[in-house]
């Protein structure tokens, strides 16, 4: 929360500019989150404007592609169901589907071999997202067999491929 000259009901009352993050979880007792915002907004100095920017928002349109690398199971899912929850799968959700969105997924090869997980992974694709597959090797947890993040070199070697499809295409 940032006080602003160019809002009217923001005039400082005080020299002082005042920015506040404010976090919040599941718990219950974020039921009295709009009581604080509204206490915490009568602070002289503090913002009292609409006009700042939407982070997820503003990424969005920063970026000309989206790597999600690694993407783990969770936020395999939570992308698949559309569930935003996070400033990842926030940015996500608000992606401008006519900019790619490339995604190495990484987990436990028996979570990998589980048949929710091919579909998950049709469900981004369908979005138009580009899958760079993971490989196989011996994961951390002693496990052998698919599911580890694919090389960087490899996921590198995809972005500039993209780009230069994408980008390249666009300046002509």
């Amino acid at each position: 929360m940032e006080s602003s000259a160019s809002c009217p009901a923001a005039a400082p009352l005080v020299k002082k500019q005042f920015r506040v993050l404010v976090g919040v979880t599941g718990s219950v007792a974020a039921l009295k989150l709009p009581l604080l915002v509204s206490r915490l907004l009568d602070i002289p100095g503090m913002w009292k404007c609409r006009s700042d920017p939407v982070l997820h928002i503003d990424l969005r349109r920063w970026a000309d592609l989206m790597l999600v690398a690694p993407l783990d199971a969770n936020t395999l899912g939570k992308v698949a169901s559309g569930i935003c929850d996070n400033l990842l799968t926030c940015v996500i959700r608000a992606w401008d589907c006519r900019k790619p969105l490339l995604f190495c997924p990484a987990m436990n090869t028996v979570m990998w071999e589980h048949p929710i997980t091919a579909q998950q992974l049709g469900q981004l694709k369908a979005f138009g997202y580009v899958e760079i597959p993971c490989v196989a090797k011996k994961l951390v947890c002693g496990d052998q067999g698919l599911g580890a993040m694919a090389e960087v070199g490899t996921i590198v070697d995809k972005v500039k491929e993209v780009l230069f499809q994408h980008c390249g295409s666009q300046q002509s």
